[in-house]
Protein backbone atom coordinates (compact mmCIF):
# COMPACT_ATOMS: atom_id res chain seq x y z
CA UNK A 1 0.00 0.00 0.00
CA UNK A 2 1.16 3.53 -0.79
CA UNK A 3 0.61 6.18 1.81
CA UNK A 4 -1.97 8.52 0.26
CA UNK A 5 -1.82 12.09 1.46
CA UNK A 6 -1.50 15.51 -0.14
CA UNK A 7 1.75 17.34 0.36
CA UNK A 8 1.55 19.39 3.58
CA UNK A 9 2.09 23.09 2.93
CA UNK A 10 4.34 25.34 5.03
CA UNK A 11 2.77 27.93 7.29
CA UNK A 12 4.27 30.70 5.21
CA UNK A 13 5.13 30.34 1.53
CA UNK A 14 5.28 32.52 -1.57
CA UNK A 15 1.80 32.26 -3.07
CA UNK A 16 2.63 34.36 -6.12
CA UNK A 17 2.84 32.77 -9.54
CA UNK A 18 5.11 33.58 -12.45
CA UNK A 19 5.32 37.19 -13.70
CA UNK A 20 3.13 38.12 -16.67
CA UNK A 21 6.12 38.80 -18.91
CA UNK A 22 7.22 35.16 -18.62
CA UNK A 23 4.25 34.11 -20.74
CA UNK A 24 4.99 36.30 -23.76
CA UNK A 25 8.77 36.83 -23.71
CA UNK A 26 10.39 35.60 -26.92
CA UNK A 27 13.81 35.67 -25.28
CA UNK A 28 12.69 33.52 -22.36
CA UNK A 29 11.11 31.05 -24.76
CA UNK A 30 14.44 30.59 -26.54
CA UNK A 31 16.11 29.89 -23.19
CA UNK A 32 13.35 27.40 -22.35
CA UNK A 33 13.80 25.60 -25.65
CA UNK A 34 17.53 25.27 -25.05
CA UNK A 35 17.58 24.46 -21.34
CA UNK A 36 14.34 22.52 -20.90
CA UNK A 37 13.30 20.89 -24.14
CA UNK A 38 16.71 20.10 -25.63
CA UNK A 39 18.50 19.26 -22.37
CA UNK A 40 15.76 17.31 -20.58
CA UNK A 41 14.44 13.87 -21.44
CA UNK A 42 11.53 13.70 -23.88
CA UNK A 43 9.27 10.69 -24.27
CA UNK A 44 9.00 9.32 -27.80
CA UNK A 45 6.94 6.13 -27.54
CA UNK A 46 6.60 2.70 -25.97
CA UNK A 47 8.64 -0.24 -27.21
CA UNK A 48 5.41 -1.87 -28.36
CA UNK A 49 5.00 0.94 -30.90
CA UNK A 50 8.04 -0.44 -32.75
CA UNK A 51 7.76 -4.22 -32.30
CA UNK A 52 9.66 -5.43 -35.37
CA UNK A 53 12.92 -4.81 -37.19
CA UNK A 54 12.75 -1.55 -39.12
CA UNK A 55 9.73 -0.21 -37.21
CA UNK A 56 10.22 3.43 -36.25
CA UNK A 57 8.70 6.44 -34.51
CA UNK A 58 9.68 10.09 -34.83
CA UNK A 59 9.43 13.11 -32.55
CA UNK A 60 9.73 16.73 -33.66
CA UNK A 61 10.16 19.51 -31.12
CA UNK A 62 11.81 22.95 -30.84
CA UNK A 63 13.66 22.49 -34.12
CA UNK A 64 14.94 19.01 -33.22
CA UNK A 65 13.97 15.79 -35.01
CA UNK A 66 14.37 12.39 -33.38
CA UNK A 67 14.12 8.97 -34.99
CA UNK A 68 13.71 5.86 -32.82
CA UNK A 69 14.03 2.58 -34.71
CA UNK A 70 14.48 -1.13 -33.98
CA UNK A 71 17.42 -2.70 -35.77
CA UNK A 72 17.75 -6.21 -37.20
CA UNK A 73 18.98 -7.64 -33.89
CA UNK A 74 16.00 -6.19 -32.02
CA UNK A 75 17.93 -3.36 -30.38
CA UNK A 76 16.15 -0.01 -30.12
CA UNK A 77 18.28 2.90 -31.34
CA UNK A 78 17.80 6.66 -31.44
CA UNK A 79 19.17 9.07 -34.05
CA UNK A 80 18.73 12.58 -35.30
CA UNK A 81 16.25 12.35 -38.18
CA UNK A 82 18.84 14.11 -40.31
CA UNK A 83 20.57 12.85 -43.44
CA UNK A 84 24.34 13.36 -43.28
CA UNK A 85 24.30 14.61 -46.88
CA UNK A 86 22.06 17.69 -46.94
CA UNK A 87 20.16 17.47 -43.67
CA UNK A 88 16.91 16.14 -45.08
CA UNK A 89 14.65 13.98 -42.96
CA UNK A 90 15.62 10.39 -43.61
CA UNK A 91 12.04 9.37 -42.79
CA UNK A 92 9.15 11.73 -43.44
CA UNK A 93 6.36 9.94 -41.57
CA UNK A 94 5.53 9.96 -37.86
CA UNK A 95 5.75 6.17 -37.83
CA UNK A 96 6.28 3.31 -40.22
CA UNK A 97 8.63 0.52 -41.22
CA UNK A 98 11.93 0.59 -43.13
CA UNK A 99 12.06 -2.88 -44.66
CA UNK A 100 15.79 -3.32 -45.21
CA UNK A 101 17.34 0.14 -44.98
CA UNK A 102 16.60 3.77 -44.20
CA UNK A 103 16.49 5.58 -47.52
CA UNK A 104 16.69 9.38 -47.57
CA UNK A 105 13.91 10.66 -49.87
CA UNK A 106 16.02 13.61 -51.09
CA UNK A 107 19.00 11.97 -52.87
CA UNK A 108 18.64 8.33 -51.93
CA UNK A 109 21.46 7.94 -49.41
CA UNK A 110 20.93 4.60 -47.65
CA UNK A 111 21.53 3.77 -43.99
CA UNK A 112 21.45 0.40 -42.27
CA UNK A 113 18.95 -0.06 -39.44
CA UNK A 114 21.80 0.37 -36.96
CA UNK A 115 22.43 3.86 -38.39
CA UNK A 116 25.64 3.12 -40.29
CA UNK A 117 25.89 4.42 -43.83
CA UNK A 118 25.16 1.68 -46.36
CA UNK A 119 25.92 3.80 -49.37
CA UNK A 120 25.46 7.12 -51.13
CA UNK A 121 23.73 7.54 -54.47
CA UNK A 122 26.30 7.80 -57.28
CA UNK A 123 29.25 7.21 -54.92
CA UNK A 124 31.74 7.97 -57.67
CA UNK A 125 30.89 11.67 -57.34
CA UNK A 126 31.91 11.72 -53.65
CA UNK A 127 35.05 11.01 -51.65
CA UNK A 128 35.20 7.71 -49.79
CA UNK A 129 32.80 7.87 -46.82
CA UNK A 130 33.29 5.98 -43.56
CA UNK A 131 30.09 4.04 -42.63
CA UNK A 132 30.26 5.05 -38.96
CA UNK A 133 31.60 8.59 -39.25
CA UNK A 134 29.04 9.41 -41.93
CA UNK A 135 26.25 7.35 -40.40
CA UNK A 136 23.21 8.81 -38.70
CA UNK A 137 24.07 10.85 -35.63
CA UNK A 138 22.97 9.06 -32.45
CA UNK A 139 20.88 10.74 -29.75
CA UNK A 140 21.18 9.91 -26.05
CA UNK A 141 18.45 7.42 -25.18
CA UNK A 142 17.04 5.84 -22.04
CA UNK A 143 14.05 3.65 -21.22
CA UNK A 144 11.78 3.06 -18.25
CA UNK A 145 9.28 0.22 -17.99
CA UNK A 146 9.16 -0.03 -21.80
CA UNK A 147 8.85 3.72 -22.47
CA UNK A 148 11.60 5.23 -24.64
CA UNK A 149 13.11 8.66 -23.97
CA UNK A 150 15.65 10.79 -25.85
CA UNK A 151 17.71 13.81 -24.91
CA UNK A 152 19.09 16.00 -27.68
CA UNK A 153 21.82 17.72 -25.66
CA UNK A 154 23.54 16.93 -22.34
CA UNK A 155 21.57 18.23 -19.38
CA UNK A 156 21.18 18.23 -15.61
CA UNK A 157 18.71 15.36 -15.28
CA UNK A 158 19.85 11.89 -14.21
CA UNK A 159 18.82 8.96 -16.40
CA UNK A 160 15.05 8.72 -16.70
CA UNK A 161 14.95 5.22 -15.21
CA UNK A 162 16.75 6.66 -12.16
CA UNK A 163 14.34 9.60 -11.84
CA UNK A 164 11.30 7.33 -11.98
CA UNK A 165 12.74 4.50 -9.88
CA UNK A 166 10.80 5.77 -6.85
CA UNK A 167 7.59 4.67 -8.61
CA UNK A 168 8.82 1.23 -9.72
CA UNK A 169 7.21 -0.70 -6.87
CA UNK A 170 3.89 1.13 -7.14
CA UNK A 171 3.48 0.81 -10.91
CA UNK A 172 4.84 -2.74 -11.24
CA UNK A 173 1.27 -4.03 -10.89
CA UNK A 174 0.29 -2.30 -14.16
CA UNK A 175 2.63 -4.55 -16.21
CA UNK A 176 3.88 -1.57 -18.19
CA UNK A 177 6.32 -3.51 -20.33
CA UNK A 178 3.44 -5.65 -21.62
CA UNK A 179 1.35 -2.68 -22.78
CA UNK A 180 0.18 -2.49 -26.39
CA UNK A 181 -0.79 0.56 -28.49
CA UNK A 182 -4.50 1.30 -28.16
CA UNK A 183 -4.85 1.73 -31.91
CA UNK A 184 -5.80 5.40 -31.62
CA UNK A 185 -2.35 6.59 -32.65
CA UNK A 186 -0.65 9.74 -31.37
CA UNK A 187 -2.78 12.84 -31.00
CA UNK A 188 -1.40 16.37 -31.45
CA UNK A 189 -3.73 19.06 -30.10
CA UNK A 190 -2.90 22.72 -30.86
CA UNK A 191 -3.52 25.25 -28.09
CA UNK A 192 -3.53 29.04 -28.26
CA UNK A 193 -1.48 29.60 -25.11
CA UNK A 194 2.01 29.62 -23.72
CA UNK A 195 3.14 26.11 -22.81
CA UNK A 196 3.55 27.06 -19.14
CA UNK A 197 -0.18 27.84 -18.97
CA UNK A 198 -0.83 24.15 -19.65
CA UNK A 199 1.36 23.20 -16.70
CA UNK A 200 -0.27 25.79 -14.44
CA UNK A 201 -3.71 24.31 -15.08
CA UNK A 202 -2.59 20.70 -15.00
CA UNK A 203 -0.54 20.87 -11.79
CA UNK A 204 -3.51 21.33 -9.46
CA UNK A 205 -6.87 19.77 -8.76
CA UNK A 206 -8.41 22.80 -7.02
CA UNK A 207 -10.41 23.52 -10.18
CA UNK A 208 -11.81 19.99 -10.62
CA UNK A 209 -15.10 20.33 -8.66
CA UNK A 210 -16.33 23.26 -10.74
CA UNK A 211 -14.51 22.91 -14.07
CA UNK A 212 -14.63 19.12 -14.52
CA UNK A 213 -18.02 17.75 -13.49
CA UNK A 214 -17.22 14.35 -14.98
CA UNK A 215 -13.97 13.96 -13.06
CA UNK A 216 -15.58 15.28 -9.91
CA UNK A 217 -18.31 12.70 -10.36
CA UNK A 218 -15.61 10.03 -10.57
CA UNK A 219 -13.36 11.26 -7.74
CA UNK A 220 -15.46 13.40 -5.45
CA UNK A 221 -13.30 14.59 -2.55
CA UNK A 222 -10.82 11.76 -3.02
CA UNK A 223 -8.40 13.59 -5.33
CA UNK A 224 -5.18 15.17 -4.11
CA UNK A 225 -1.79 16.32 -5.44
CA UNK A 226 1.70 15.72 -4.14
CA UNK A 227 4.19 18.51 -4.87
CA UNK A 228 7.19 18.16 -7.16
CA UNK A 229 10.14 16.56 -5.43
CA UNK A 230 13.22 15.28 -7.22
CA UNK A 231 11.74 16.39 -10.52
CA UNK A 232 8.53 14.37 -10.23
CA UNK A 233 5.05 14.77 -8.78
CA UNK A 234 2.24 12.37 -7.95
CA UNK A 235 -1.54 12.83 -7.96
CA UNK A 236 -4.19 10.35 -6.92
CA UNK A 237 -7.93 10.20 -7.54
CA UNK A 238 -9.77 7.43 -5.72
CA UNK A 239 -13.22 6.61 -7.12
CA UNK A 240 -16.05 7.91 -4.99
CA UNK A 241 -18.72 5.57 -3.63
CA UNK A 242 -21.97 5.40 -5.59
CA UNK A 243 -22.96 4.81 -9.18
CA UNK A 244 -22.07 8.16 -10.75
CA UNK A 245 -24.46 10.79 -12.09
CA UNK A 246 -22.87 11.22 -15.54
CA UNK A 247 -23.50 8.58 -18.20
CA UNK A 248 -19.82 7.86 -18.90
CA UNK A 249 -18.85 7.71 -15.23
CA UNK A 250 -21.84 5.61 -14.20
CA UNK A 251 -21.23 3.02 -16.92
CA UNK A 252 -17.45 3.06 -16.46
CA UNK A 253 -17.81 2.20 -12.78
CA UNK A 254 -20.44 -0.42 -13.59
CA UNK A 255 -18.47 -2.16 -16.36
CA UNK A 256 -14.91 -1.84 -15.06
CA UNK A 257 -13.55 -5.09 -13.71
CA UNK A 258 -10.06 -4.21 -12.43
CA UNK A 259 -7.22 -6.63 -13.14
CA UNK A 260 -6.60 -9.01 -10.27
CA UNK A 261 -3.00 -7.87 -10.01
CA UNK A 262 -4.03 -4.35 -8.94
CA UNK A 263 -4.22 -3.88 -5.19
CA UNK A 264 -7.31 -2.37 -3.59
CA UNK A 265 -5.86 1.13 -3.62
CA UNK A 266 -5.19 1.15 -7.37
CA UNK A 267 -8.08 -0.99 -8.58
CA UNK A 268 -10.46 1.91 -8.01
CA UNK A 269 -8.35 4.95 -8.76
CA UNK A 270 -6.59 6.97 -11.42
CA UNK A 271 -2.94 7.66 -10.62
CA UNK A 272 -0.88 10.41 -12.27
CA UNK A 273 2.89 10.89 -12.29
CA UNK A 274 4.32 14.19 -13.53
CA UNK A 275 7.90 14.56 -14.73
CA UNK A 276 9.59 17.95 -15.09
CA UNK A 277 9.44 19.81 -17.41
CA UNK A 278 6.42 18.70 -19.48
CA UNK A 279 5.34 15.07 -19.09
CA UNK A 280 2.42 13.37 -17.33
CA UNK A 281 1.69 9.65 -17.12
CA UNK A 282 -1.82 8.44 -16.26
CA UNK A 283 -2.17 4.94 -14.78
CA UNK A 284 -5.75 3.66 -14.94
CA UNK A 285 -7.08 0.17 -14.17
CA UNK A 286 -8.02 -0.17 -17.86
CA UNK A 287 -5.13 1.60 -19.65
CA UNK A 288 -2.04 3.80 -19.36
CA UNK A 289 -1.78 7.21 -21.02
CA UNK A 290 0.77 9.97 -21.39
CA UNK A 291 0.66 13.55 -22.58
CA UNK A 292 3.24 16.30 -22.91
CA UNK A 293 3.33 19.73 -24.50
CA UNK A 294 5.84 21.51 -26.69
CA UNK A 295 6.07 25.23 -27.48
CA UNK A 296 5.68 26.33 -31.09
CA UNK A 297 5.74 30.06 -30.26
CA UNK A 298 5.08 32.13 -27.14
CA UNK A 299 1.33 31.71 -27.67
CA UNK A 300 1.22 28.42 -29.59
CA UNK A 301 1.55 25.00 -28.00
CA UNK A 302 1.12 21.43 -29.19
CA UNK A 303 0.04 18.80 -26.71
CA UNK A 304 1.04 15.30 -27.83
CA UNK A 305 -0.60 12.26 -26.27
CA UNK A 306 -1.08 8.52 -26.63
CA UNK A 307 -2.83 5.68 -24.84
CA UNK A 308 -1.94 2.02 -24.30
CA UNK A 309 -4.13 -0.96 -23.57
CA UNK A 310 -3.37 -3.91 -21.36
CA UNK A 311 -1.77 -6.84 -23.12
CA UNK A 312 -4.55 -9.17 -21.90
CA UNK A 313 -7.46 -6.83 -22.70
CA UNK A 314 -10.84 -8.54 -23.19
CA UNK A 315 -14.11 -7.09 -24.52
CA UNK A 316 -15.22 -5.84 -21.12
CA UNK A 317 -11.93 -4.07 -20.49
CA UNK A 318 -12.03 -2.58 -23.99
CA UNK A 319 -15.43 -1.06 -23.26
CA UNK A 320 -14.21 0.29 -19.92
CA UNK A 321 -11.24 1.83 -21.72
CA UNK A 322 -13.56 3.49 -24.24
CA UNK A 323 -15.54 5.05 -21.39
CA UNK A 324 -12.47 6.27 -19.50
CA UNK A 325 -11.16 7.84 -22.71
CA UNK A 326 -14.53 9.55 -23.16
CA UNK A 327 -14.22 11.03 -19.67
CA UNK A 328 -10.67 12.12 -20.48
CA UNK A 329 -11.60 13.71 -23.82
CA UNK A 330 -14.31 15.82 -22.21
CA UNK A 331 -11.91 16.84 -19.44
CA UNK A 332 -9.24 17.81 -21.97
CA UNK A 333 -11.64 20.08 -23.85
CA UNK A 334 -12.64 21.73 -20.58
CA UNK A 335 -8.96 22.26 -19.74
CA UNK A 336 -8.24 23.81 -23.14
CA UNK A 337 -10.61 26.66 -22.33
CA UNK A 338 -9.03 27.22 -18.91
CA UNK A 339 -5.56 27.17 -20.44
CA UNK A 340 -6.48 29.81 -23.02
CA UNK A 341 -8.07 32.00 -20.34
CA UNK A 342 -4.88 31.71 -18.28
CA UNK A 343 -2.89 32.84 -21.32
CA UNK A 344 -5.21 35.80 -22.00
CA UNK A 345 -4.91 37.02 -18.43
CA UNK A 346 -1.21 37.78 -18.76
CA UNK A 347 -1.95 40.51 -21.32
CA UNK A 348 -4.38 42.43 -19.12
CA UNK A 349 -3.31 45.66 -17.43
CA UNK A 350 -5.12 44.38 -14.36
CA UNK A 351 -2.99 41.22 -14.10
CA UNK A 352 -0.85 41.30 -10.97
CA UNK A 353 0.43 37.74 -10.86
CA UNK A 354 -1.84 35.36 -8.95
CA UNK A 355 -2.44 34.09 -5.43
CA UNK A 356 -2.23 30.34 -4.90
CA UNK A 357 -4.38 28.25 -2.57
CA UNK A 358 -2.90 25.57 -0.34
CA UNK A 359 -4.51 23.15 -2.83
CA UNK A 360 -2.26 24.64 -5.52
CA UNK A 361 1.03 24.02 -3.77
CA UNK A 362 1.92 21.70 -6.64
CA UNK A 363 1.88 24.71 -8.97
CA UNK A 364 4.24 26.52 -6.61
CA UNK A 365 6.60 23.53 -6.43
CA UNK A 366 6.75 23.44 -10.23
CA UNK A 367 7.42 27.17 -10.40
CA UNK A 368 10.28 26.75 -7.94
CA UNK A 369 12.01 24.30 -10.30
CA UNK A 370 11.52 26.76 -13.15
CA UNK A 371 13.07 29.50 -11.02
CA UNK A 372 16.07 27.27 -10.33
CA UNK A 373 16.71 27.08 -14.06
CA UNK A 374 15.65 30.67 -14.71
CA UNK A 375 16.29 32.81 -11.62
CA UNK A 376 15.50 35.81 -13.82
CA UNK A 377 11.84 34.90 -13.17
CA UNK A 378 12.27 36.41 -9.70
CA UNK A 379 12.95 39.83 -11.21
CA UNK A 380 11.36 42.34 -13.55
CA UNK A 381 11.77 41.57 -17.23
CA UNK A 382 15.31 42.41 -18.39
CA UNK A 383 15.79 45.00 -21.08
CA UNK A 384 15.63 43.74 -24.68
CA UNK A 385 18.58 41.53 -25.57
CA UNK A 386 19.71 41.07 -21.96
CA UNK A 387 17.68 38.01 -20.91
CA UNK A 388 20.29 35.30 -21.46
CA UNK A 389 23.12 37.37 -19.97
CA UNK A 390 21.15 38.33 -16.85
CA UNK A 391 19.97 34.77 -16.25
CA UNK A 392 23.53 33.53 -16.62
CA UNK A 393 24.74 36.08 -14.07
CA UNK A 394 22.10 34.96 -11.58
CA UNK A 395 22.90 31.29 -12.13
CA UNK A 396 26.58 32.03 -11.55
CA UNK A 397 25.84 33.93 -8.36
CA UNK A 398 23.78 31.01 -7.02
CA UNK A 399 26.63 28.51 -7.44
Amino acid sequence: MTQNAPTPTPNDWDRRGLPAWSFFSEELLELEKEQLFRRHWQLVCHESDIPGAGDFMTLDTVGERALVIRDREGTVRAFHNLCRHRGSRVVAEESGTCKSAIICPFHGWAYNLDGTLRGAAQPGTLPELDPVTHGLKPIEMDSWQGFIFVRFLPGPQPKMHEILAKFDAEVAQYDLEKLQPSGDGFDATPMTANWKCVRDVDNEGYHVPLAHPGLHDLYGPNYYDEAFEGGTSRSYGGFREGGGRHWSVRNYLKILQPPEKLDEEHAKAWLYVGVFPNLVFGFYPDQVIFYHEFPQAVGETIQRSASYKRGDEDRRMRLARYLSMRIDRITSKEDEQLIEWTWEAAFSSGYDRIILSDLEYGVHSYHEILREHFPVLREDEPSPGAMAKRNGELLGAAE
